[in-house]
């Protein structure tokens, strides 16, 4: 990154350096609540760009960020990229590719939202064409932050488990009316379906806590909630993935947007114990409500969503998470004022969309 121009009407943070002149591409969920929020309370950045073409969304952005410009048309930052330093893209996955491309041509680093990209050589383009320009690259795997896989990494860490042998996780909920806007209708190639949705959370998170994958089996179904006619490349809304790891840990990862009781989010079984989660990360559902991440206790998992844990005696309770999405952010001012690593190497991002090609390539047919 490029020194930042010492000449620029923003304040200092506490470090004495002018923030991070950031464009948030896109107000929906994403926008807003995964990276708009983080964004706005971090003194290491100053949202300077907005951009949605929906009005209702154009006016939260305006209350939530005041000094920001508000555009219709994400393609205007490349008329802009003088007054920005960075680019978040939380646009639908159709159009990570040509908008991070765009910030990467106007001189700009870039963070793409998941998923990375429809595909995996997209990804791996994208990652080669920042490296040529010098631009700076990473994909806000924002679940690596949730305060049970903490927990758990912990657990992994500390040799709590023994060896662990069985990993199971799941991203389930209770949806029968379907997805709304552009999740409803994207095909698979536009990165639309349960699998491109939840896979590069879930997948992400089993290859960070049990290596490189050598088999994967694949269920992918789309499950119709009455009698009317699924449309002629309607995405699956259940899928069921096995992985082995080159460690040999087996991991089962469950999506379903038709689970109206949901399983254990993780439940892991190893040499010495097990452990289970349930219930997901506090820190979406407070957000929703209204609620900014400098907030005190913001992210603690309350005592009763706390993780279980047993030695085949009894069970105990281990201590309640914190979950940290803010990280993100912090390590990546880091690499973006010094030049060390980003959160999350993009080409992690490119791995898993690998194995969910995979998973399209070789599942079990999609319609029951």
């Amino acid at each position: 990154m490029p020194p930042l121009d010492p000449t620029a009407p923003s304040a200092p943070d506490a470090g004495g350096q002018r923030p991070i002149r950031t464009a948030i591409l896109g107000y929906g969920v994403a926008g807003r609540f995964f990276h708009g929020a983080f964004l706005r309370v971090d003194p290491a950045y100053e949202v300077a760009l907005i951009s949605t073409g929906d009005p209702e969304r154009a006016a939260q952005a305006r209350a939530d960020h005041p000094s920001a410009r508000i555009v219709a048309d994400p393609q205007e930052i490349a008329a802009h990229a003088a007054e920005l330093d960075l680019v978040v893209v939380a646009t639908p996955p159709a159009s990570h590719v040509e908008l991070a491309r765009l910030a990467l041509r106007s001189g700009l680093d870039v963070v793409v939202d998941k998923p990375f990209a429809p595909t995996s050589a997209d990804g791996a383009a994208l990652i080669a064409e920042a490296a040529s320009l010098g631009r700076r690259l990473s994909v806000f795997q924002n679940r690596r932050y949730d305060a049970d896989f903490l927990t758990l990494q912990g657990l992994l860490a500390d040799g709590t488990l023994g060896d662990v042998h069985t990993f199971e996780s799941r991203f389930e909920w209770w949806k029968p009316s379907g997805e709304r806007a552009w999740k409803a209708t994207a095909p698979v190639s536009e990165g639309g379906g349960i699998l491109f949705d939840l896979g590069p959370h879930l997948i992400d998170q089993a290859v960070q806590l049990f290596g490189p994958v050598t088999e994967l089996e694949a269920s992918l179904r789309r499950v119709a909630v009455d009698a009317t006619p699924l449309p002629e490349g309607a995405p699956e809304n259940v899928a069921h993935l096995v992985l082995t790891h080159a460690s040999g840990v087996r991991s089962q990862l469950t999506m379903s947007s038709l689970a109206a009781l949901e399983g254990p989010r993780f439940h892991v079984s190893g040499t010495a114990g097990a452990w289970r989660s349930h219930g997901k990360d506090p820190q979406e559902a407070a957000l929703r409500a209204g609620t900014l991440p400098d907030a005190p206790g913001f992210g603690r998992e309350p005592e009763e969503l706390a993780g279980e844990l047993s030695r085949g005696v009894e069970l105990s309770r281990t201590a309640p998470g914190t979950g940290d999405y803010g990280a993100f952010y912090r390590v990546l001012a880091d690499a973006l004022r010094t030049g060390g690593p980003v959160p999350v190497d993009p080409q992690d991002s490119v791995y898993v969309l690998a194995l969910i090609e995979t998973a399209h390539r070789t599942a079990r047919p999609a319609h029951p």
